[in-house]
């Protein structure tokens, strides 16, 4: 049988839960892809074909594969059809440690590599104002980042600083955080805000997902073993690739957690 059949097969199956025919068409081909009936990169049938054999409209198949198009399940390329989406590998950070992505890549022998979207000084918002202590008359250094492991777009970091920490964001090579040891403002520690959010157009456009997709956001400020805040970033995660893992321990009596 092959795998358009065993599609129809299990939709067949699932007529009878009487649910809408777009869900169950939706339902039907994202368990042959979990099954790996039809795998990465495998063309699915057309909308016509699909729409024939099933006996259903081509506007409930369209709908039900746009569907799973923004649920990243299958990817649409214009002139050639609708295929499975590749198979993301899950990448796993710890977060009990303070790393650069440079050197977390590096320790799973990934290449790393990152497009620059924005490295220079401006005036400072109100947000970094208050996180990075600075006066309205002060500027802060702005440094974004796609960051690609492996050839995939992984996550994009937007960092400021004081300019008077990072005076040129030009000079940066691969690492702000190999940047910042030189001149020993590396940051010692940190406290994380991750968040769930659906990515827009432009995030999910230099992501390669599509729109509204689940992501991670992360707000981190990073300190100096001083205790001053050196850094505020926010970035964005594909939530398709990432997992962050943190270690949890059970304190004894009269004991406490230390930030």
């Amino acid at each position: 049988m092959s795998a358009a059949d065993q599609i129809f097969a299990m939709l067949k199956e699932s007529s009878q839960s009487g649910a809408p025919l777009y869900l169950q068409l939706r339902r039907s081909i994202e368990e042959a892809v979990n099954r790996g009936l039809i795998g990465p990169g495998d063309a699915l049938p057309s909308e016509r074909d699909i729409a024939s054999k099933a006996d259903i409209s081509r506007v409930t198949v369209r709908k039900a594969v746009q569907d799973l198009v923004k649920g990243g399940i299958l990817v649409q390329r214009h002139g050639s059809g609708t295929f499975v989406a590749p198979r993301m590998e899950r990448v796993e950070q710890s977060l009990s440690r303070l790393t650069s992505f440079t050197e977390d890549m590096a320790r799973r022998g990934m290449n790393v590599r990152s497009v620059w979207l924005d490295r220079g000084l401006y005036a400072p918002s109100p947000d970094e104002m208050m996180v990075l202590g600075l006066s309205s008359t002060e500027l802060v250094a702005r440094v974004a980042r796609l960051r690609i492991a492996n050839d995939t777009p992984l996550a994009i970091e937007r960092a400021a600083l004081s300019a008077n920490v990072l005076p040129d964001p030009e000079a940066i090579g691969s690492s702000l955080y190999a940047a910042l040891e030189t001149t020993g403002n590396r940051p010692v520690r940190a406290v994380q805000r991750i968040s769930a959010t659906n990515l827009g157009d432009a995030d999910a456009r230099l992501l390669e997902v599509p729109p509204g997709v689940a992501g991670l956001q992360i707000e981190r400020i990073s300190y100096l073993a001083s205790g001053k805040v050196i850094e505020f970033t926010r970035s964005v995660y594909r939530g398709d690739a990432y997992d962050f893992v943190a270690e949890l321990r059970l304190t004894g009596p009269g004991e406490e957690l230390r930030p």
